[in-house]
């Protein structure tokens, strides 16, 4: 039986448990056309974890992690394919800042 993934909000974590995960991956290409994005959606609507599947895809730091992609729609692209794990990626996350 699958996991329900209530408040994770790791793409890693939620793959490697087997937590129900709606393919957003599509996201991925989106970025790619892109010369610049920026995200804004309303609370809990999957920014972090949106954003952790991009680092997961695109640092050279995850290689050993690309198996996470396997069988989703973006492992099908093989132009993607090619810009994963190429490139330095900073993460910051500042949800749990609790100053001002």
């Amino acid at each position: 039986m699958k996991l329900v993934p209530i408040g994770i909000e790791n793409f890693k974590e939620m793959i490697d448990k087997n937590a129900y995960y709606v393919d957003k991956t599509n996201l991925i290409e989106n970025v790619l056309d892109e010369q610049s994005v920026f995200f804004t959606r309303p609370r809990r609507f999957g920014k972090t974890l949106n954003m952790s599947m991009l680092y997961y895809f695109f640092s050279i730091k995850e290689k050993e992690n690309a198996y996470l992609f396997n069988g989703l729609n973006i492992s099908k692209n093989k132009e993607a394919i090619k810009h994963q794990n190429k490139y330095p990626v900073i993460f910051i996350f500042l949800k749990d800042m609790k100053n001002k």
